[in-house]
């Protein structure tokens, strides 16, 4: 699983480098992921969020055009810029429609046989990367880890954080969202994508997969929850977000606004325009948690 660099641009005095490998949490097949490292990195090993992309999204848009970077390296803080999904595999209908296969992993680990070898984007995002960039020598603490995401990413980062306080492993300290897919089971693009990457389909999903079932099941954990939506985002009106499931559900376990924090964001749209214009906030909320 060595590491291949293929590019490497300045930015905010730190870098951006994008890496490729052979992933075997993914068939075999070749993937990359972006880096970015800032200016303190080359003193000593720095904290690390994890950024998960929304649909048909690759590694580079949100590195491109969410404005993280510049918080980031304010804050010391690396950022890993996976890609949401497998590339390559060639099964039959992961190209059909845009909500489902190809740029549309859903950050589960297929139990449905015809996609199980290839579709393993839990186990790609937190295990194997940690692994590999270790194993790079790279200089990132992986200690001191948070994960945040956007639409099917925001479902892929409330999961993971929400799985790993459930199995008491506590890989991340904190969890943001950009406009999440909350409610996966109670909505189409939820019920479609885990209906077939799963064997047991959307009962299944209950168990690890539907972050409005997940922090029901906490029994009062503590958890560092910051969540953002436009008002004026089409999938928020279609039902495909459900943020108020996932609040309510909170709420009704005794969760409040310091641990979890859900803000509707009036006229914003599901946009990169509308990530951009918060993406300081959420880089400095993790920025609490990795820094303390």
């Amino acid at each position: 699983m060595a590491l291949e660099k293929l590019s490497s641009n300045k930015s905010f005095e730190g870098d951006l480098i994008k890496y490729k490998f052979k992933s075997s949490a993914l068939g075999d097949l070749d993937t990359q992921f972006n880096l970015f490292l800032p200016a303190n990195a080359s003193k000593s090993k720095v904290p690390v969020l994890f950024y998960l992309s929304g649909l048909t999204c690759t590694e580079d848009n949100a590195a491109q055009k969410g404005s993280f970077l510049g918080p980031a390296a304010q804050e010391g803080v690396a950022i890993v810029f996976p890609d949401t999904s497998p590339r390559g595999a060639g099964i039959e209908g992961e190209t059909d429609v845009w909500t489902f296969g190809v740029g549309a992993g859903f950050y589960v680990d297929a139990t449905n046989p015809k996609y199980a070898k290839h579709y393993n984007m839990l186990t790609h995002v937190t295990l194997e990367l940690p692994k590999v960039i270790q194993e790079a020598g790279l200089p990132i603490d992986f200690s001191r880890q948070s994960i945040f995401g956007h639409s099917m990413g925001g479902h892929g980062a409330l999961t993971l954080y929400l799985n790993s306080l459930r199995t008491g492993k506590k890989q991340y300290r904190s969890c943001s969202a950009f406009a999440p897919v909350s409610n996966p089971i109670n909505c189409p693009w939820g019920q479609k994508a885990l209906g077939e990457f799963l064997k047991g389909g959307v009962e299944e999903a209950k168990e690890q997969y539907d972050a409005t079932e997940l922090i029901s099941q906490l029994g009062g954990k503590p958890v560092h929850i910051l969540i953002d939506y436009g008002t004026s985002d089409k999938f928020y009106q279609e039902g495909q977000l459900l943020p108020e499931n996932f609040l309510k559900a909170a709420r009704d376990v005794g969760y409040d606004e310091v641990q979890v924090r859900v803000r509707s964001q009036d006229g914003y749209d599901h946009s990169y325009y509308f990530m951009s214009t918060f993406g300081a906030d959420h880089i400095h909320f993790h920025a609490n948690f990795l820094k303390a």
